[in-house]
């Protein structure tokens, strides 16, 4: 994170004794990034952090993914996805490779199990729905259009408050905003597409609450994704005391959303490249957001983009909102996925080109994830392909 927060109660100096109105000690936990290099939180728990009582085996759901082969573009359609109504056990794995995995779900409204990611950070896109995200931090509410970005390794619950669409970009790093966004001490800059102001932590009030709500549990259980020689696993842990004890927290490492309502897109005299639709970056994979936006005004301007061959990329593209102005005529919609992989040239079908010349305004939403590794389908994709897809440029042409 880039700014300083303080939550809670937390001593003068840190490393110093900090008591309860009993006297009794509370047990300082220091969560950082890349060992003590990088950004960090001090967390004040009345219970032991690493007090454990027990160690299980959480069976995942099924992680196997498939190489792209033969290559191909693909279409995959979300909204055909059967899940069960968890947000963490029931979702269903439809992309992924070594850096970033993306999975989808619809839940219910009842609480997933407390849940801690130990890979990486995750960015979940909520494509519809509403809730809370209880953390040891606090709570995060969430909406339609957040992301909800969670750093890796932090313990946390999903709480709807109706059933809920979730994308899931599970990193194998952390997701941050783009370097060229931030000053050299990390403030976001003037030519950034958000400030500060957008990016919204934990509720201050929600600590004090949470640890009040749970201060007699014991014997909790905490889901754990974690990482063998063998690939991804799961672990169940059990706590002697609720994570949830924290009394205080300060630092710049803590969970937070912003809403893609808040991004001010970037346009230009003629079509912009996906770069300047960034939003968040890990390692060797970046997300990006197209919005309604004004378009290209030069006279002859050609607003839907030019074919371009992803020669060191994989480029998946989430349709959340709107009509996409370049797949008519594909058969996406809403809810659809494209992949677009690297070896192959892609761009607008065929027809959209002309029917574009002349706007000067697009009404659409998506999310963009774009991959340095070759991607994989996993079950969840296999399931929803439309098997008809790759031939739509073709099949345009001959319309």
């Amino acid at each position: 994170m880039a700014y300083y927060r303080q939550l809670g109660q937390v001593p003068p100096t840190r490393h110093t004794q900090h008591r309860d109105p009993d006297g009794h000690l509370y047990y300082e936990e220091l969560m950082g990034e890349e060992g003590f290099s990088s950004d960090s939180s001090l967390l004040y728990h009345r219970g032991v952090p690493s007090a454990i009582v027990g160690s299980e085996v959480w069976e995942l759901p099924d992680q196997v993914r498939v190489p792209n082969h033969p290559l191909k573009p693909r279409h995959l359609r979300l909204h055909a996805l059967h899940t069960g109504t968890d947000a963490v056990t029931d979702r269903r794995l439809v992309l992924g490779n070594h850096d970033v995995r993306i999975a989808y779900v619809v839940t219910g409204v009842a609480p997933s199990p407390l849940y801690r990611n130990a890979i990486g950070d995750e960015c979940v896109f909520v494509e519809a729905g509403s809730g809370v995200v209880e953390t040891v931090f606090g709570v995060v509410a969430y909406r339609a259009g957040d992301y909800v970005v969670i750093p890796r390794a932090t313990t946390h619950r999903w709480v709807p408050a109706e059933p809920s669409r979730l994308y899931a970009i599970e990193a194998n790093s952390h997701v941050a905003p783009p370097k060229r966004y931030l000053s050299r001490y990390g403030q976001l800059l003037e030519h950034a597409p958000y400030s500060e102001r957008d990016l919204h932590g934990p509720d201050p009030d929600s600590v004090a609450g949470l640890v009040e709500t749970h201060a007699d549990d014991t014997e909790v259980e905490v889901l754990v994704k974690h990482r063998t020689s063998a690939g991804i696993v799961g672990t169940r842990l059990t706590y002697a005391t609720h994570p949830f004890d924290v009394v205080g927290w300060d630092g710049c490492l803590y969970p937070y959303t912003f809403n893609i309502d808040d991004y001010m897109p970037i346009t230009g005299k003629v079509h912009q490249p996906p770069p300047v639709h960034q939003v968040f970056e890990g390692d060797r994979f970046v997300i990006c957001n197209f919005l309604p936006r004004k378009v290209d005004y030069h006279p002859l301007a050609v607003p839907v983009p030019y074919y371009h061959s992803n020669v060191d990329s994989d480029e998946v593209m989430f349709y959340v909102a709107g009509d996409y102005e370049a797949r008519k005529g594909s058969g996406i919609g809403l809810g659809s996925i494209s992949l677009h992989p690297g070896g192959h040239a892609h761009g607008p079908q065929p027809s959209a080109i002309e029917a574009s010349l002349g706007a000067d305004r697009f009404e659409e939403s998506a999310v963009m994830v774009d991959t340095f590794a070759p991607l994989e389908l996993g079950e969840g994709g296999l399931a929803v392909e439309d098997p008809d897809y790759a031939w739509s440029w073709a099949r345009d042409i001959a319309d």
